[in-house]
């Protein structure tokens, strides 16, 4: 029988926690939590990835249905049992018995879904080997004219590492590439998506039956669970002659995709527990990773590896070849991971080998507190508070989800039905903190200076009497302290160019979409949108337009998070509400965390009246449980880095029911505030994005969902992009 149970309704939200080792065994968290109360929530594990994002996608449909009067959904702790009548049956075979199955297999094995961007590809084919096709990141290979392209054989790639000559073909040749070029290999392996992500995360002895590269892999640091600071160390039997030995020193991000997919994310980053050591040259990898997609019914799984690094080879050798060679032959591994799946699939089931490489995922234990070891490895990851409370929340009226929780049995195993009357708990220490020692991370940073609240203050002063030039003068002598000193952080002086705005154009305009730090509108035709029969054929068509322009942005950076901007005097839509005008404006505020914050806020205005446009109409004038289960975005990084674009996809998705969003209603304006750090996954992707954000154009498309016939087919709310935006640039918010 259920031991204990809550209510699941419009304000339950379910948060992916990503993976943490339990006494010595390896669960997919997540956390179910209340919008209404912070600390009434209640944290799960699941044994493995696809179990956790089934009941993931569970409880957020559960969540999103609309039940019937006096109907009350109450969440148990068994996968097998569902909301009618689970108080009343009194046995388990009865409650088996009587209850509705969860549709556990409605993303399990799902095909890829399509993309809601229309792109073309930034990849071009230049070669297959071993049943792999070879791409290289297109840039100017357009222009000329696509004949040319290197390709070479592994016994080519070995004989140029060694070859000491740079012949005239090989130099015409080279005028084709980059120094460090992006290259990208992709194949099928006949194994689940799950399967094969086991055993690309792996740094146990199951490596080495594929991974030829690789001798030895260790964890640095956990930084939460869905991101760690990992070293692998090359075999050096495959460099070329007299080459030292190369190491890696990596952040690792991974996330898991509603259709099955699994994206797994490299780039190098410096620790002070983990230094060059002796007798290793470390290399530098530039942007990296997998992507795994699940084909035929989850039976096979399409696997694209991309590599773009910076060997820091010899100037002795003919650099751009050695680095394309050496990178191609560290790319081949994908078919050595084909080969191992199918010669193990014939003994056994991609369960199995799940089961298998399990086992060598390496992860802090939560055991063992005694122990005091020098290796971050021995550390937990710390159960992350998800739900800051800066406001006393009132009682809620619901059973609470805390009271699931309770101390002595944190965690514990949900038993078989054979089971069901012996159940075993697992006890579980407090995790402690991790200590990040990585400034381009931007998990931890210290408050902002004196110096700082010296230029605020300066900046609230001028804004008030109209001193421009002498706020000025004083940054200018900030920023000259710091030239002298060598370096500038971002907490010490607070905005690189300080200047007088007000709320609506503290980002400039630049309608070229060529200028950095600018944002110009959108393209609506990039965006795929539901049609008026979206809900038969389930097909999206391209937009041809957007409901309301964009007049505005804000890129800010402040101690706390900011909201409610629209409501803040002298801004554009304060302006216009004194004027009287018909203008109506929606405001779209992101609030990325960190210390300081940054905010990046758009604004979209239109003349029209509200009640001509039903759906924006009822969107305004609805509750909040309504809003987060339409309001979508679509995002789009249309140049940038690889890494950033699979950060980021192009996949739309309802913010409110990943995210923690605020909604504030004024007179002429409606505004959706953001909170980027109330999710694990999105405070992991926002924490690899920020370092690339000055070279990346992204694109935005704001809809609000058409659930029924009566809402499609769906119209753009508003487009932006923004251009190669700097965190330097960011104004000091103003008070």
């Amino acid at each position: 029988e259920p031991v204990r149970s809550a209510v699941i309704d419009s304000c339950i939200r379910v948060i992916d926690n990503g993976r943490e080792s339990i006494n010595k065994k390896v669960f997919f968290i997540f956390t179910v939590y209340s919008i209404l109360d912070g600390n009434n929530q209640i944290k799960l594990g699941a044994c493995s990835s696809e179990e956790a994002a089934a009941w993931i996608r569970c409880l957020k449909d559960v969540a999103l249905e609309e039940p019937p009067p006096c109907q009350a959904k109450n969440f148990v702790g068994s996968p097998t049992m569902t909301w009618p009548s689970l108080r009343s049956e009194s046995t388990w075979t009865k409650l088996r018995k009587n209850s509705v199955k969860w549709p556990f297999r409605s993303s399990v094995h799902a095909e890829a879904t399509t993309s809601d961007v229309i792109a073309p590809s930034h990849w071009k084919i230049f070669g297959c080997q071993n049943g792999l096709r070879l791409f290289k990141e297109a840039k100017d290979w357009d222009s000329l004219g696509g004949v040319g392209f290197y390709s070479d054989t592994i016994h080519d790639c070995c004989a140029r590492i060694f070859s000491s000559v740079y012949s005239a073909e090989e130099t015409s040749c080279s005028k084709l590439w980059d120094d460090d070029p992006a290259i990208m290999a992709v194949g099928v392996v006949d194994g689940t998506s799950e399967a094969i992500f086991l055993a690309l995360m792996s740094l146990g002895p199951s490596r080495s039956e594929w991974d030829y590269c690789v001798y030895h892999g260790s964890l640095v640091e956990c930084l939460d669970g869905h991101t760690d600071i990992i070293n692998k160390k090359l075999y050096s039997d495959w460099l070329p002659w007299g080459m030292k030995r190369r190491d890696l020193l990596l952040q690792r991000y991974w996330r898991r995709e509603d259709d099955g997919t699994y994206v797994i994310l490299y780039h190098s980053v410096v620790h002070k527990k983990c230094p060059p050591q002796s007798g290793y040259v470390r290399a530098h990898l530039k942007s990296g990773g997998y992507v795994v997609t699940p084909v035929n019914q989850g039976q096979q799984s399409t696997v694209k590896h991309m590599l773009a690094i910076d060997w820091k080879l010899w100037k002795l050798y003919p650099r751009l070849s050695a680095a394309r060679s050496l990178t191609i032959l560290m790319l081949m591994r994908v078919a050595a991971l084909r080969e191992l799946f199918k010669a193990k699939q014939r003994n056994s089931s991609s369960i199995c080998l799940s089961r298998e490489w399990l086992r060598h995922i390496h992860l802090p234990q939560t055991e063992k507190p005694d122990d005091k070891t020098d290796t971050e490895s021995d550390k937990s990851i710390e159960d992350n508070n998800l739900i800051n409370n800066e406001v006393e929340q009132p009682a809620s009226l619901h059973v609470s989800l805390s009271g699931l929780n309770q101390e002595l049995d944190e965690f514990f195993d949900v038993p078989e039905e054979s089971e069901f009357s012996d159940c075993d708990h697992l006890e579980s220490e407090r995790p402690g903190e991790p200590s990040s020692e990585l400034p381009p991370l931007n998990l931890h940073h210290p408050k902002l200076t004196s110096a700082a609240s010296f230029v605020r203050k300066l900046h609230d002063l001028a804004s008030e009497c109209n001193h421009a030039s002498l706020l000025r003068s004083i940054v200018d002598l900030i920023h000259a302290a710091a030239q002298k000193k060598g370096y500038m952080n971002l907490q010490e002086v607070a905005t690189e160019d300080t200047k007088l705005y007000c709320y609506g154009n503290s980002l400039r305009k630049d309608p070229t979409a060529t200028l950095p730090s600018s944002w110009s509108p959108g393209n609506p035709s990039l965006f795929l949108i539901r049609g008026q029969n979206y809900l038969q054929d389930k097909q999206k068509i391209k937009a041809n337009g957007a409901l309301m322009q964009m007049v505005g942005a804000d890129w800010l950076i402040s101690e706390k998070r900011e909201d409610n901007l629209g409501s803040r005097l002298g801004g554009i839509v304060q302006n216009h509400a004194a004027q009287g005008g018909p203008e109506f404006f929606f405001i779209v505020n992101f609030q990325i965390p960190g210390t300081p914050r940054y905010t990046l806020a758009m604004y979209y205005m239109m003349k029209s009246p509200l009640e001509d446009h039903p759906s924006l109409y009822k969107f305004v004038n609805g509750d909040d449980a309504y809003r987060n289960s339409r309001f979508k975005l679509i995002p789009h990084v249309s140049e940038g880095s690889w890494i950033a674009k699979q950060s980021v996809g192009k996949r739309g998705s309802l913010l409110g029911q990943t995210l923690e969003v605020h909604y504030f209603r004024g007179k002429n304006y409606m505004e959706v505030d953001i909170d980027v750090a109330s999710s694990t996954v999105a405070r992991s992707v926002c924490n690899l994005v920020i370092g690339y954000f000055s070279s990346m154009v992204v694109e935005l498309a704001f809809v609000i969902q058409g659930n029924t016939r009566e809402e499609l087919p769906e119209t753009l709310l508003g487009t932006s992009r923004l251009n190669r935006v700097d965190l330097s640039k960011a104004l000091v918010a103003l008070t």
